[in-house]
């Protein structure tokens, strides 16, 4: 049958059925929902706060930031954040919906600032290209044991731990979080596990598990499609994009300002659990995956995390892994840059306070949510931390940015290295063995079937 007969066959059935009592409720009834989620989302994109901090953001400002991130000029920038903002104080919604419209319009339409030091770097179009310039270490024979689901165990454990102690001190600066609560080794509050990194994590986990070796971008973004129901920044664009038929690499890079944010980086991990002690093809899994929402210094962002726990299954060393995760960024694009530069800071000074100082000067310009300070706070963390579970957190927490995400790649990091009885039962007790999401199909999880289910696939696709 034609889609064309399919349609005849239902309007030939179809019997007039007007009542005139009910019309005018009828309409009022559709269009009155819409209007009103269409309203809360372009209010959102001027002012909100994030869940489970308060911290406060602008999308829309955020957008303008970012494009001028990336080496470009937007036209009347802050002419229509005035008008936006006036907008939204007055709550007049028509012209409020204009502005949303021009801002992401005046980012598509801006034009290059050739004088920006963007410019001098390598973009990398394809993971061919990527990895021939930068060194991966050598795979190395992984055992299916009790030792390695254990390993697995604390990895997902310790990451759904740091995201519970960060999701409440994300979006600050580490120097007002040290003084509103001093060294932050503990949690802030009593901690709930969700959170919407780990959505796209859990998709990933997905499409591999089905699919095995032969798992695309598609794959993965059809998971995302069919399970996740809403985004923010570079994963709402990319969501958009994905449910109007664009696939990655185009999802990730059409109409997206926030594709070299934190979004891609902060998945990174699994990457490296399901092809453990495989740094290769752990970067290739996350240059493929970072392509559905992010473009080249945001994908290497995923890259570098997933290259750090991969190792982890085989090295304990922490300066040794950053080092590995280091060397598989290349020197020429502005990430490699970042990542050596927090690493030089670590060298050179005694007190974490100082390196991250410098290094949060040196990038200020950046939102809390891009990747560059992120990173370089990552390194920090992990740097100083010297491998102990609430030293590392500490640290992580004294740096602010985006904690949650910053937490809990790192603490996957140390979890693998090290198992799950390193992880002191003050973090775990609190945690227990549920994880709760608001992804379809999956809102609640027992975290240890969760692990089995990341060896399962992680065995699946392993390359002997």
């Amino acid at each position: 049958m034609k889609a064309w007969e399919l349609e005849r066959s239902v309007i030939l059935n179809e019997v007039p059925c007007y009542n005139a009592n009910d019309n005018e409720v009828i309409w009022e009834e559709n269009a009155s929902a819409p209007e009103i989620a269409q309203d809360n989302l372009s209010r959102m994109y001027w002012h909100s706060q994030v869940p489970g901090s308060r911290a406060k953001e602008s999308i829309c400002l955020a957008a303008i930031q970012a494009t001028e991130n990336k080496g470009m000029v937007v036209e009347g920038a802050m002419d229509l954040i005035e008008k936006g903002y006036k907008a939204y104080d007055e709550n007049d919604m028509v012209l409020l919906h204009k502005l949303t419209y021009q801002v992401f319009r005046a980012c598509d339409n801006a034009t290059k600032d050739e004088n920006s030091p963007y410019w001098n770097q390598t973009f990398y179009e394809d993971f061919n290209q990527y990895s021939s310039a930068v060194s991966f270490p050598v795979k190395q024979l992984i055992q299916f044991d009790d030792h390695f689901y254990d390993q697995q165990y604390a990895g997902w454990l310790a990451q759904i731990i740091g995201g519970a102690y960060g999701t409440c001190i994300e979006g600050y600066t580490g120097k007002n979080i040290r003084e509103k609560y001093g060294e932050v080794d503990k949690y802030i509050r009593k901690p709930n596990t969700y959170n919407d990194d780990i959505t796209y994590e859990l998709a990933l986990l997905l499409a591999y598990n089905q699919n095995g070796k032969n798992t695309t971008a598609i794959d993965i973004a059809q998971e995302w499609i069919s399970r996740i129901p809403t985004g923010w920044s570079a994963e709402d664009f990319a969501l958009r994009n994905l449910k109007a038929g664009i696939m990655p690499p185009e999802s990730g890079k059409f109409h997206n300002p926030f594709n070299e944010w934190i979004g891609a980086q902060m998945r990174g991990a699994i990457c490296g659990q399901i092809y453990p002690a495989n740094a290769y093809m752990a970067a290739k899994c996350a240059f493929m995956d970072g392509s559905i929402s992010h473009y080249h210094n945001g994908i290497i962002g995923e890259v570098f995390n997933a290259v750090l726990v991969s190792m982890a299954f085989v090295e304990k060393d922490v300066n040794k892994l950053l080092q590995m995760a280091i060397d598989a960024t290349p020197e020429n694009s502005e990430y490699g840059r970042v990542v050596r530069y927090a690493y030089r800071q670590c060298l050179e000074n005694d007190d974490y306070i100082k390196a991250w100082d410098n290094c949060e000067e040196k990038y200020q310009r950046y939102n809390w949510i891009h990747a560059y300070p992120n990173a370089a706070a990552q390194i920090i963390a992990l740097y100083y931390g010297q491998g102990q579970f609430t030293k590392t957190l500490a640290i992580c927490g004294g740096c602010g940015q985006d904690v949650d995400c910053n937490a809990a790649q790192i603490a996957t990091v140390l979890g693998v290295c090290n198992g799950s009885n390193s992880i002191d039962e003050y973090w775990k007790t609190p945690i227990g063995d549920k994880l709760d999401t608001y992804v379809r199909g999956l809102k609640q999880m027992s975290i240890k079937q969760l692990a089995q289910l990341t060896v399962d696939t992680a065995k699946k696709i392993y390359e002997y």
